[in-house]
């Protein structure tokens, strides 16, 4: 009877500990591992990192033909996450350059939260890239206006000018505001280029994003 009342909390004791809560977006970052095993990742490759903006773009590549392009935002994602994953977001590969889109989901998670915060955790991520990458072009797409999201545009909007007065100073750092060209005649946000969920974008979104960024590929 000892034995099997022995067997039995060594059991419950392996399960419990299997289920232990793994930290948000664990999955995904084993999802990325996953991958660049099954396929290496190529070198000199413009890098993707950021939140759901990019993990939806799933044909991003069909938008820039003569770029070879590793994506790996993953939804939902704050820059707090970038941070936490750094070194496997980073490690794996030797991009020529890294596209940042981030930032939308730390006010979306704490509507109190305040644009030196988010800046300052972005500043946090940017000094990590270049820990590992001091030359590449390193570049940051601008908050984008969501019309599910309009009470936090004036954080949004003192976050944007924040990066973008930041990013000037920085040597082989660009700010890309794209911003602009997601508004109608009338400097309004324009609805249509976003889906049904008024959050993430419609391909005519992409392809208004693909026009301001080109520039930018190196």
């Amino acid at each position: 009877m000892k034995k099997i009342l022995s067997a039995f909390l060594l059991l419950a004791f392996t399960f419990f500990f299997s289920q232990e809560k793994k930290p948000m977006f664990w999955q995904d970052i084993q999802d990325f591992k996953k991958a660049d095993q099954e396929n290496t990742p190529p070198k000199d490759a413009i890098l993707l990192i950021g939140s759901s903006s990019f993990t939806k773009w799933t044909d991003v590549a069909r938008y820039f033909p003569d770029k070879t392009i590793i994506n790996r935002g993953f939804g939902g994602s704050r820059l707090t996450d970038l941070n936490f994953y750094a070194g496997d977001l980073l490690n794996p590969y030797q991009p020529k350059q890294i596209i940042i889109y981030c930032g939308e989901n730390d006010f979306a998670d704490n509507p109190k939260l305040k644009a030196k915060e988010v800046v300052k955790r972005f500043k946090t991520f940017y000094r990590k890239i270049r820990e590992k990458f001091p030359n590449i072009e390193v570049d940051y797409i601008s908050i984008k206006y969501s019309p599910s999201r309009e009470n936090l545009w004036p954080q949004m909007k003192k976050a944007n000018k924040k990066i973008a007065c930041f990013m000037k100073k920085e040597p082989n750092a660009e700010f890309i505001d794209i911003t602009k060209v997601m508004q109608d005649s009338n400097g309004n946000v324009r609805k249509d280029i976003f889906l049904e969920d008024r959050l993430h974008l419609t391909p005519e979104g992409y392809k208004l994003w693909t026009s301001v960024m080109n520039p930018y590929m190196k």
